[in-house]
């Protein structure tokens, strides 16, 4: 699931407005019809049934990692697609959009030269270039929260630095006892530090990168900030670095913070072997449908992204996702149902370096928008769906507490909450009007798993993704079935 990168989305241009005038906000009385038959052959076919573990095995451990633009992710597109075939479905395709560079990482060594000299572990932030043979320099902290702050105790002084940006995070361990108010304090301390709070400190922070590249510094030390040594992976070729970038274990990155704030002298020394594509890349999102009976040009879409980091095999962020909708798409063919609307499934690519295949799929698809009845989405782990946040629209209580009662039996608790939620595709789709949604789920770990070198089959819980992948199912029959299309949202300009 992306941190970053999502809020240029908010300012995607707008489709048209159609001829005919929309309602902003629907009836707060708008509630699902009930239809017990199919609801429960769609329960027992997605607990009885099911195909999660075997289609997840193979996702993970036979296709590996899913770098967007990467022969794996290509592969991943064409066994979903094969596998949706398989599974009945009416018509699939994989829509081809235009992602940009390409990446490969290669092999990388690191050293601690000083105070103590030790192996290290470490990787290569993506999107970097490498450092064409060992680099060795002394570590850096790099505070400053302002350009003049930069100016006054850094700059002229980093040729040749290994960089460190801001201090060390404080991981906070679930199985350690409650925090003390001095934990809070030091926390709350942390958080306004790394946090730009004041005009001048946002600008100093879109400029830094290029600040430090006139420097002409060896390259960037980012916090893993998770614990147990885990890394947290990022990059994009929106935004490819001009100079090397690695990810080093919390611990180790605390160690060299209390090093230097005793006055010590930190050397490291890197090898790195990245490579860059010359030609821009083609990336795909698979999609596949059950065409509706009655009103096919009407579209219910369950979407995941299928694409993921390459340092471990994308289990958790987000090959659960992506097989609990293709999941999701055998359930109900499966179970004999025909919806009336068409039911589409989607697996973007691209999300992990910033919402790039949902994107491209709403400008591919801008003149169906407003007969898209929602967009559901499954991107927060593998755990098992907990509810529904509705993205601030309360009018939608009803309707979302009506299509969970009929399976809180069986699959629940399901609970509706106002929340609104960031970091996946259904943003992607929220500007142009579009009902989009974001499941609620146990975490199950997800914030130590994604992005990390463990994000694989043995952090996943293919039970859970059973019962998310049923969810799905039920939760679209339903939206397929209303008797009209959910009033449109707001559209942002």
């Amino acid at each position: 699931m992306l941190k970053s990168l999502v809020a240029v989305l908010l300012f995607a241009p707008a489709v048209a407005q159609p001829q005919q005038a929309v309602a902003t906000r629907p009836s707060a009385s708008i509630t699902a019809s009930a239809d017990d038959t199919v609801i429960s052959r769609l329960v027992r076919e997605g607990t009885e049934h099911s195909h999660v573990d075997a289609d997840l095995q193979y996702l993970l451990d036979v296709i590996g990692p899913r770098l967007t633009g990467s022969a794996e992710v290509r592969r991943a597109n064409e066994w979903t697609q094969q596998k949706f075939r398989e599974y009945g479905m009416d018509s699939t395709a994989l829509e081809s959009w235009s992602f940009g560079i390409g990446w490969t990482r290669g092999p990388m060594t690191l050293r601690m030269l000083a105070p103590q000299r030790r192996e290290l572990l470490g990787v290569s932030w993506a999107w970097s270039p490498g450092t064409n043979g060992p680099v060795a320099g002394n570590v850096m902290l790099v505070d400053a929260r302002s350009l003049d702050d930069y100016q006054r105790r850094f700059a002229g002084r980093l040729q040749g630095a290994w960089v460190m940006l801001g201090p060390a995070q404080y991981v906070v361990n679930a199985a350690d006892p409650p925090r003390t108010r001095a934990d809070s304090d030091r926390v709350d301390t942390l958080i306004r530090a790394n946090a730009p709070k004041t005009p001048d400190e946002r600008r100093f922070f879109d400029i830094r990168y290029s600040l430090l590249a006139r420097e002409q510094i060896a390259g960037i030390i980012h916090d893993g900030a998770k614990q147990y040594g885990l890394f947290t992976m990022a990059g994009s070729p929106a935004g490819v670095s001009p100079m090397p970038q690695i990810v080093i274990g919390n611990d180790v990155y605390a160690q060299f913070q209390r090093l230097l704030r005793r006055g010590e002298t930190v050397r490291i020394e890197a090898d790195i072997k990245n490579s860059f594509t010359r030609d821009t890349l083609r990336a795909y999102n698979t999609v596949a449908e059950i065409r509706g009976s009655e009103r096919p040009n009407e579209v219910v879409i369950l979407g995941a992204h299928l694409d993921s980091w390459d340092i471990a095999t994308g289990g958790t962020d987000n090959g659960a996702g992506a097989i609990a909708v293709l999941e999701a798409a055998r359930i109900l063919k499966a179970a004999g149902v025909r919806p009336k609307r068409t039911i589409r499934f989607v697996l973007f690519t691209g999300e992990e370096q910033g919402l790039f295949g949902s994107q491209e799929y709403v400008f591919a698809h801008e003149r169906e928008l407003d007969r898209i009845q929602a967009l559901l989405v499954l991107d927060n782990g593998t755990g098992r769906i907990t509810g529904m946040a509705v993205q601030g629209h309360d009018e939608l209580r009803d309707l979302w507490g009506s299509m969970f009662a009929p399976i809180v039996s069986s699959l629940g608790p399901l609970a509706v909450r106002s929340g609104i939620k960031t970091g996946t595709d259904h943003l992607a789709f929220i500007p142009y009007g579009v009902p989009g949604f974001n499941y609620d789920q146990l975490s199950r770990g997800y914030d130590q798993t994604h992005h990390s070198q463990v994000d694989d089959y043995n952090h996943t819980v293919p039970r859970d993704v059973a019962q998310a992948a049923t969810v799905m199912a039920v939760n679209a029959w339903q939206l397929a079935q209303l008797q009209g299309l959910l009033p449109r949202w707001p559209k942002q300009r």
